[in-house]
């Protein structure tokens, strides 16, 4: 059986494929990705489903998301990104109100997190996902049995997330069950940090309107240096990075009383 890794890698890949060239066929993924074309017919019907492409006899071609979503976003960048992804979204319930800021980590996890297939049908059930992100709702509003509520805000063109006041004044008015937190830079003395002042400020909201904060990250964010602190380690309950990690730095962010899960 397929890992659900090595299956979210390949549609990833897929996409990126696509947002290349705009249509696929069965045969030319097969190459491309070294797979079956089985595997690839169901790969496909899968990405038709979730909306992500639509099909076509012997291939798929792009939906405007998928084809319009810069470089940047199309893939998640690489598999330690794509583990921590995965087990990110494996942590948290299927019904929960999940706060994602923007980045390419947090983009993986919500197409992990969109793909999981114990997803509530119920509207009463469902999972709610709150983003300042544009790519990623762009992406989620098209997902059934998903509800989406993207933040007002500024438009910040190099990372598609909404900034400032408005944003920060829209998360006033919610809950959050679970933030999944993408970082610039993290550590036990610096705590969460980003590039950007202004991102900082909504991302600082979020974390305080969350009741379980998740960061995410690569091992390269590690004991980095950012312009903004987001939070202290001491508001992170959990800490999903990929096993690459420095266990000195790990160790002082557990000593911090943070969980870190190294996938």
């Amino acid at each position: 059986m397929t890992a659900p890794a090595d299956r979210s890698l390949r549609w990833n890949r897929l996409l990126e494929l696509l947002a290349e060239s705009g249509r696929l066929t069965v045969e030319e993924a097969s190459d491309r990705l070294g797979v079956s074309l089985a595997t690839i017919r169901r790969d496909f019907t899968a990405l038709a489903d979730q909306q992500l492409a639509t099909r076509t006899h012997g291939g798929i071609v792009a939906t405007t998301v998928a084809y319009d979503l810069p470089a940047r976003y199309r893939g998640t960048g690489g598999e330690a990104k794509q583990r921590v992804a995965e087990h990110a979204a494996s942590l948290v319930d299927p019904s929960e109100v999940v706060g994602l800021n923007g980045g390419t980590t947090t983009t993986a996890v919500a197409r992990a997190l969109a793909g999981r297939p114990d997803l509530p049908t119920s509207a009463d059930h469902e999972l709610v996902i709150v983003t300042n992100a544009l790519n990623i709702a762009g992406e989620m509003v098209l997902r059934p049995h998903l509800r989406t509520i993207c933040l007002g805000g500024m438009a910040r063109r190099e990372s598609y997330e909404l900034h400032g006041p408005l944003a920060e004044r829209s998360l006033a008015e919610l809950r959050l069950d679970t933030v999944i937190l993408g970082v610039g830079a993290i550590s036990a003395e610096g705590g969460a940090q980003c590039r950007h002042l202004d991102e900082a400020g909504v991302n600082a909201e979020m974390v305080r309107r969350a009741q379980r904060v998740i960061a995410v990250a690569t091992a390269d964010k590690l004991d980095r240096t950012a312009l903004a602190r987001i939070c202290p380690i001491e508001d992170i309950h959990i800490l999903v990075m990929d096993t690459a990690a420095d266990p000195i730095a790990i160790a002082a962010i557990e000593e911090a009383g943070v969980q870190v899960h190294l996938v």
